[in-house]
């Protein structure tokens, strides 16, 4: 089976939001029309307690988009977004959940981020994703969301290592970073993935 994962489509990663992903918002039309070509629809969803270690912030000095080290990984600071409990942690209002099976929720641990839908950046904890989808028989994740660079990178990355054929939807993606995104596709294409548009890779097989 084939599963279409749909990234962090909240409030706070859309224009007008915390930390806006530019046109983040223009990937909602063609992420609704896909969702009915596929018999899995799942979700992630940033659920960052305040104060996370993420935030700038939560560092005295530190300017926002700056990189610090934390536990051993590289950390960008962002400004305070998808803080519990707040509008902008919400989904996207005009996102349609209908066929939305699963929400996972990442990014709890205050100490650690949480790109990937599968893992925290450390790998310390999973999400309980791959169990999920291994459940359900799926073999192939289709990933679209926000952003390009790094949640759905992230989550392409791990998809990949946990064994399943991999394909991000170019189309149903923005970036923070354009150059970013860039390097992020060689990546997955160089770990075995695939990197299309949503014609190209409904045209590949017709999800079943």
């Amino acid at each position: 089976m084939k599963a279409l994962l749909l990234i962090d489509i909240q409030n706070d990663f859309v224009p007008g939001g915390a930390l806006a992903v530019p046109e983040g918002d223009a990937i909602i039309p063609l992420v609704n029309t896909l969702q009915p070509q596929f018999e899995l629809v799942v979700a992630t969803q940033d659920w960052h307690p305040g104060g996370h270690k993420s935030f700038a912030s939560a560092h005295a000095g530190q300017a926002v988009f700056s990189t610090i080290e934390l536990h051993g990984q590289p950390q960008v600071l962002w400004p305070d977004h998808c803080v519990q409990d707040t509008p902008g942690t919400e989904l996207h209002p005009a996102l349609d959940t209908r066929r939305i099976e699963a929400i996972f929720r990442k990014g709890m641990n205050p100490e650690i981020d949480s790109y990937s839908g599968f893992y925290d950046n450390g790998h310390l904890k999973s999400t309980g994703l791959a169990h999920y989808l291994r459940g359900k028989g799926v073999t192939q994740v289709y990933i679209a969301g926000l952003a390009a660079d790094y949640c759905v990178y992230f989550t392409a990355k791990d998809a990949l290592a946990e064994g399943f054929a991999t394909v991000v939807l170019a189309d149903a993606t923005r970036a923070i970073s354009e150059e970013g995104f860039a390097q992020a596709t060689a990546d997955i294409i160089q770990r075995g993935g695939q990197v299309l548009t949503s014609a190209e890779a409904l045209a590949i097989g017709q999800p079943a």
